[in-house]
């Protein structure tokens, strides 16, 4: 999860288990063509946004995509993620998975003032997430399709609960089933959405572990293709910058199923990639949408719209700005 997905993801703990707010399917107040009256032309607004910020920077497509995954995972699908910090609450942001890792929050922020220009306190934050992401993948050569919308945004986030739930690049694949089974997420799904690591990078902090002291071994984990270690050691020495970055497949900015091809040769970035192969109960589905590309897609598809019905039944609101609650109403004096 997860540097999307599984490493949408950072530190890992058995306290994952421990969820504060349980997480339910969404409501059947969420359905296509939620806006349809109300803001016609979100979906299109939306699309423009993100297609000029991947023009811009073609690395904001996945980590645009990204942000559903660590949004939906932690206490459902509210836009808790887009909060920042206040001196009341420690939001998500600096979560051990997010901090110096999640990027593209400005894009969001693009977004929002677009849809407030035009349909003031109409379109959620959450959606705006559930949007950019379908978009992203799309613009990025990948499927397209009917995403739910009606979701609102919620009221506080929790550092805590990201940090307890979101899993680490180090995970292996028998965590990972586990862990996405508590969101009624099977293991074609889990490995279905790992295929976002199909576009964007990752750090080298994120890798070390793999490529001098694999497992506590003080070796590499000898599930990397030789020629490819030689590839990473370079990039990543051990005394290194970690925050520098790899590719996270062969074809980083285009959507496909290049990944899973990288993972069958043993040229997976992630550890929690590489795991997908090398155990027996995910492999077969790995080594399916390697040689199938159209069922990789269709099996991506289903996972994000299951992955998107995820919601905490928390109070919540419609936010004017994605990092901030809104404040009271206010009142306007009348002179007579």
């Amino acid at each position: 999860m997860f540097t999307l997905f599984l490493p949408f993801l950072l530190h890992l703990t058995t306290a994952a288990a421990a969820r504060p707010t349980t997480t339910t399917a969404a409501s059947s107040s969420v359905q296509p063509g939620f806006y349809s009256e109300t803001c016609p032309e979100a979906e299109s607004t939306v699309r423009q946004v993100i297609k000029k910020a991947m023009i811009r920077e073609p690395r904001n497509g996945a980590s645009v995509m990204r942000l559903q995954f660590h949004d939906c995972f932690v206490n459902g699908c509210d836009g808790s993620l887009l909060l920042d910090d206040t001196p009341d609450m420690l939001g998500e942001k600096l979560a051990l998975s997010n901090i110096n890792s999640l990027r593209s929050f400005e894009v969001i922020d693009e977004v929002k003032e677009a849809l407030e220009n035009m349909c003031p306190a109409t379109v959620s934050c959450a959606d705006i997430i559930v949007m950019a992401a379908r978009d992203a993948v799309a613009l990025s050569g990948g499927p397209d399709w009917t995403v739910k919308l009606g979701r609102k945004d919620s009221l506080t986030a929790s550092q805590e609960d990201s940090n307890n739930i979101m899993p680490s690049p180090r995970a292996n694949a028998s965590y990972l089933i586990e862990l996405f089974g508590k969101f009624n997420l099977s293991v074609k799904d889990l490995v279905a959405l790992s295929g976002s690591h199909s576009i964007g990078k990752a750090r080298c902090f994120s890798i070390v572990h793999r490529l001098y002291n694999q497992s506590g071994t003080g070796q590499p984990d000898p599930a990397i293709e030789p020629r490819f270690r030689e590839k990473l050691d370079k990039l990543c020495p051990p005394a290194g910058d970690q925050n520098v970055t790899g590719d996270l497949d062969a074809t980083p900015e285009l959507f496909d199923n290049q990944y899973f091809k990288d993972l069958v040769s043993g040229r997976g970035f992630l550890n929690s990639d590489e795991t997908l192969f090398t155990f027996v109960e995910t492999r077969k589905w790995v080594a399916r949408f390697s040689e199938n590309e159209d069922e990789f897609f269709e099996a991506f598809v289903e996972g994000m719209i299951k992955m998107g019905d995820l919601q905490s039944g928390r109070p919540e609101e419609i936010r004017r700005n994605c990092r901030v609650v809104n404040g009271p109403p206010k009142h306007t004096s009348l002179a007579y």
